[in-house]
């Protein structure tokens, strides 16, 4: 399942806040409680490429997943390069 760092700026407000979650959803304002406020940007978290030991992880949020991303190793390579470029194919599937 895809996973997002949705930002958001209130409409009544003008408070900024980032919110995690497996869609790109509106969300409440945190600072004044309005309502329904949509996203005006989101970053997709759905992979993650992380060094561990001498190698680059590949970890992938899992369809499963619905309130936090429960990543998931779904690869492991020598190199950041090799890493980002298996990310980039598994998203044109």
């Amino acid at each position: 399942m895809a996973w997002f760092a949705n930002h958001y700026e209130c409409y009544r407000c003008s408070e900024h806040w980032i919110d995690e979650w497996s869609c790109m959803c509106d969300d409440e304002c945190p600072s004044c409680g309005a309502r329904h406020a949509t996203p005006i940007e989101s970053e997709d978290l759905t992979f993650q490429v992380v060094a561990d030991a001498g190698a680059f992880v590949v970890l992938r949020s899992p369809d499963s997943a619905e309130h936090r991303p429960d990543y998931e190793e779904v690869g492991r390579f020598a190199s950041e390069t090799l890493a980002k470029q298996f990310v980039a194919r598994f998203e044109r599937l």
